[in-house]
């Protein structure tokens, strides 16, 4: 009983350990699935399979095309797809938390613009094919490059607007793989230059359309939707190239990937067979040769079926008429299609009518800020006119001023004119009377000069007959004090005689000597005549000396006149030519004044 009990209980303790163990183990596991645009994360439960944890990501993502994509994963060195009827933790998966996976499009399409429904769809194709270009894992050329880029731009960015796509936009952009940049000595704003000229001519598409128009040029790419492995040929062990896609297999030299040495279309391959690293291609034509191909590792092989399949699979699909779902799906993104084009027409109307009200807009602003600007000039001017009306009514009361204080001057010009014409009235009649004075004077002076050349010649003859009397009266005395001396002694000398006229000396020498008494009183009586006419001489002259003082007097005064007459000039013109007439006429008088009082002097 003893022993019964303790293995009951030990018993119990195990399945109670047990239990516990059970209870301690995880019952989810957490899953980063990363897209070409998003990462997500789930938690997902240990007992899904792959299709739960590709529905569950199909769901989030909104994608209905599913046979499209698949979740991959990297093993290794490679890489593999995760099984649909599998579950997760029981495949090759990282054991790393979170397990990452890759959702891609694990099937490509022959004609993507109709075999593509979703925009979804068509925007993970793009992301997908874009990276695969940029990364060189398809073969592109530098002119094929630049095109798609400029779709990718559009896609990205909308139309272009040169007022707001500015050159360097681009600058952060991936757009165009590392060797067509460095293939050609161009710099990246050369690049950007090209590109944003073809990006300018899409103006209109939509981000669907623009990349399905960047799909439809990347599958016509020689590497375009190629999954590439290496493989040997069964005889000569050659190193070749097996390519799987959406036509069939091809067969590539390892150096070339881009034209196949042999190709095997689904349509004639008749069965594919695959044991153990051994593949075997059957064409549907009997008469063709097998054709034979190795792969060295197992994980490959299996990866080389899987796509071998599902390509056939969707090559079958696309020759059949498309399912209910896939109607639907088509019949729902046609209205899409049609309700997105009426929406982007409606837009676009809405768009051009916003351009132009925004246009009537900037036209109303610049009107706006035109007659702004007008207003402020017009108020500048109203103001510059008011300060001119001001300043002009300043200048207005100033010129009335001044028009008085010239009327209140012309008025004394017109005096002065009415003076001076008084004036000039009286220089003529002082003029004329001057003239006469000169004339006078000059008169005078003729005969002052014709009476000193008189006085001269008779003062000459007086001096003459003087001299002769005085010989006469020498003579007679010496003939008398001979006669004296002869006849009777002298008792006393007496006195000089005077000396007598010629004629008496004449008288004298001619008559006897009894008779020749020469009288003092003749003597008296010349000298007492010359004083005379000295005397008068002596008077004329003061008086000719008079009239010249009063003729200087006379012209400093006509002096003082023709400054007058100058000062007065300025007023009327008038007066300058009596005032030139007065100023010929008083040089002309202080001419014949010089010559008048030279002629005194000599006189």
């Amino acid at each position: 009983i003893a022993g019964k009990l303790t293995a009951l209980f030990d018993r119990n303790v195990f399945k109670m350990s047990i239990l516990g163990l059970k209870k301690k183990q995880p019952k989810t596991f957490k899953v980063k699935v990363i897209t070409m645009d998003a990462e997500m994360e789930f938690s997902c439960e240990v007992k899904w399979k792959g299709k739960d944890l590709f529905d569950l990501v199909c769901r989030t993502v909104g994608l209905r095309e599913t046979w499209f994509f698949g979740l991959r994963y990297t093993v290794k060195d490679t890489y593999a797809w995760l099984k649909p009827d599998k579950r997760v933790l029981d495949q090759e998966v990282p054991k790393d938390s979170p397990i990452t996976f890759n959702f891609l499009a694990k099937f490509f399409p022959e004609k993507v613009e109709e075999e593509l429904v979703q925009e979804i769809t068509q925007h993970l194709f793009f992301l997908q094919v874009k990276k695969q270009i940029l990364d060189e894992e398809i073969f592109c050329s530098p002119e094929a490059s630049v095109l798609l880029a400029s779709y990718a731009v559009q896609a990205k960015y909308g139309d272009y607007d040169p007022n707001f796509h500015k050159p360097g936009f681009l600058a952060q952009d991936e757009l165009l793989p590392k060797t067509v940049s460095i293939q050609y000595q161009m710099t990246a704003d050369m690049w950007e230059e090209k590109i944003t000229a073809w990006y300018a001519e899409h103006r209109g598409l939509a981000r669907d359309e623009a990349e399905m128009e960047y799909l439809k040029i990347a599958q016509d790419l020689e590497m375009y939707g190629v999954s590439y492995f290496e493989i040997t040929q069964n005889k000569r062990d050659t190193n070749l190239l097996l390519g799987v896609d959406a036509q069939g297999l091809h067969i590539y030299s390892p150096n070339s990937k881009l034209t196949p040495n042999k190709s095997f279309p689904w349509s004639g391959i008749r069965n594919i067979s695959y044991s153990e690293k051994e593949f075997t291609i059957k064409p549907l034509d009997k008469k063709k040769d097998v054709f034979k191909f190795y792969s060295s590792q197992l994980r490959v092989n299996k990866l080389i079926l899987q796509l071998c399949i599902g390509n056939h699979d969707l090559f079958m699909r696309r020759r059949k008429v498309d399912s209910i779902e896939v109607q639907q799906m088509k019949a729902q993104a046609k209205e899409e299609k049609a309700r997105k084009k009426m929406e982007r027409q409606i837009l676009a109307r809405e768009k051009q009518m916003r351009e132009e009200a925004e246009r009537a807009k900037e036209e109303m602003e610049r009107r706006l800020f035109q007659l702004q600007d007008e207003a402020r000039l017009a108020n500048e001017a109203l103001l510059r006119s008011e300060e001119t009306a001001d300043l002009l009514a300043e200048k207005a009361q100033i010129a009335e001023e001044e028009a008085k204080l010239l009327a209140h001057k012309a008025a004394e010009a017109e005096q002065e004119r009415q003076r001076l014409e008084v004036a000039a009235m009286k220089t003529k009649e002082e003029k004329r009377l001057m003239e006469q004075k000169m004339r006078e004077a000059e008169q005078l002076a003729v005969k002052l000069v014709e009476q000193s050349e008189r006085r001269l010649k008779e003062a000459d003859h007086l001096k003459q007959d003087l001299t002769e009397a005085k010989d006469a009266e020498r003579r007679a005395k010496q003939k008398l004090l001979e006669i004296t001396k002869t006849t009777y002694p002298v008792p006393y000398s007496a006195p000089p005689a005077p000396p007598a006229p010629p004629e008496a000396a004449d008288f004298a020498c001619e008559s006897p000597p009894a008779r020749l008494d020469f009288k003092d009183s003749d003597m008296k009586r010349l000298s007492m005549e010359i004083e005379r006419e000295r005397l008068e001489y002596m008077e004329k002259s003061k008086h000719l000396q008079d009239q010249l003082k009063e003729l200087k007097s006379e012209i400093e005064s006509l002096k003082l006149e023709e400054q007058q007459q100058q000062q007065a000039s300025l007023y009327n013109m008038h007066s300058e030519k009596h005032s030139s007439i007065y100023v010929a006429n008083m040089k002309y008088l202080k001419m014949f004044a010089f010559v008048f009082l030279e002629l005194l002097i000599t006189a």
